[in-house]
């Protein structure tokens, strides 16, 4: 199939007013065709947080026009002739967060070398980025999606389309710190934030094997899901004013999806055991996050930030979603009500993850 036998459209936001349920559909010309590229019929599309603050300029100035969404998932239509790997036409891939890295090509860049493509600095968004031949990246919020193959990838017969996209960002952001940071028998881990990234950190530390999971969040009304997600225990922080003195010095290692910087962190940190590690994902609009420096220095505590993960690092999680069975909570919206979708989502009425769906 050549690349004229089929239309690139999507939901794109032409301004901030994007974010509030005003993309558009229109046709968007993707990245110019190289053969080491994959044309991707997009069947599902998750809807991460990371879209709204981006169609609302929320991080910094979004290059608009912008077609968001970075959990794709769909079918193989044309892979280019210099495409490594197993990857053909017809096959089920998926693209995150990431489209497009130096893959270390000169020889001297340490983080694509060592399998870090995600910390490159010539990091390419799979939306609101810049490829190195000078074309856009375009999301999933559309009929089609063009990448280079390095960051496409196999899903397993194991995960239905549906599960696996909102793997590809929401489960990897959470997946690689636990990964990295230890998490597995023996380890009490705790997780701020039960949403669209908390849900997959506690399905994630229960699949790595931690002995208790903790959810932490400021109500009480998500106690039920996450303990039917695999939670061991709950923390309302706003309901119990003794929680910080109660569960003081109890877990190993924190994963905070909190995306504000009115968190609180001095307290979080009081519930890390001696030399316990706190990571920070969510990424606030609305200011810095700080700590006294006394509060790290006590204890001997890591403070420390993750950011999705590797092309490999994706493989490996999707591996142990398929075999621990691993099934994150969706609710599938048609790829035609994407703009009110995103409006629920903002308002936080997603249980846990909203996928977009093209009609077959």
């Amino acid at each position: 199939m050549s690349s004229t036998d089929y239309k690139f459209e999507g939901w794109v936001g032409l301004g901030p007013e994007a974010a509030q349920g005003k993309m558009v559909w229109q046709e968007f010309e993707p990245k110019p065709w190289e053969e080491t590229d994959v044309d991707i019929k997009v069947t599902h599309c998750g809807i991460c947080g990371s879209d709204l603050h981006t169609l609302r300029s929320g991080w910094g100035p979004t290059n608009y026009p912008c077609c968001v969404g970075h959990e794709v998932v769909g079918i193989a239509v044309r892979v280019g002739t210099q495409v490594k790997g197993d990857i053909k036409v017809g096959d089920r891939v998926g693209v995150g967060a990431q489209s497009g890295s130096c893959e270390n090509k000169d020889g001297d860049c340490e983080s694509c070398a060592s399998g870090l493509e995600q910390h490159c600095s010539k990091m390419v968004g799979t939306y609101n980025g810049t490829y190195a031949n000078g074309g856009k990246s375009y999301g999933g919020y559309s009929t089609y999606n063009r990448s280079p193959s390095h960051f496409v990838i196999k899903i397993p017969d194991a995960i239905s389309s549906a599960d696996a996209a909102p793997m590809l960002c929401g489960g990897i952001t959470t997946y690689s710190p636990l990964k990295r940071n230890g998490c597995g028998p023996g380890k009490t881990v705790g997780i701020v934030g039960v949403g669209g990234l908390g849900h997959f950190a506690i399905l994630f530390a229960k699949a790595l094997g931690a002995d208790r999971v903790v959810a932490i969040s400021r109500k009480s009304d998500k106690k039920e899901d996450a303990l039917k997600l695999g939670a061991d225990d709950f923390i309302a922080t706003g309901e119990d004013e003794d929680w910080a003195t109660r569960h003081a010095s109890s877990l190993d290692l924190i994963i905070s999806t909190a995306s504000s910087s009115k968190m609180p962190i001095v307290q979080y940190c009081g519930l890390l055991r001696v030399h316990g590690t706190f990571i920070q994902l969510g990424a606030p609009e609305d200011g810095a996050l700080e700590i006294p420096a006394f509060v790290l220095i006590i204890k001997g505590l890591k403070l420390g930030g993750s950011l999705i993960g590797s092309p490999d690092e994706i493989r490996e999680m999707l591996e142990l979603a398929a075999a621990k069975g691993v099934k994150p909570w969706i609710q599938e919206r048609p790829m035609k009500d994407a703009n009110q979708a995103i409006v629920d989502m903002d308002k936080g009425d997603a249980r846990y993850r909203y996928v977009l769906t093209n009609e077959q």
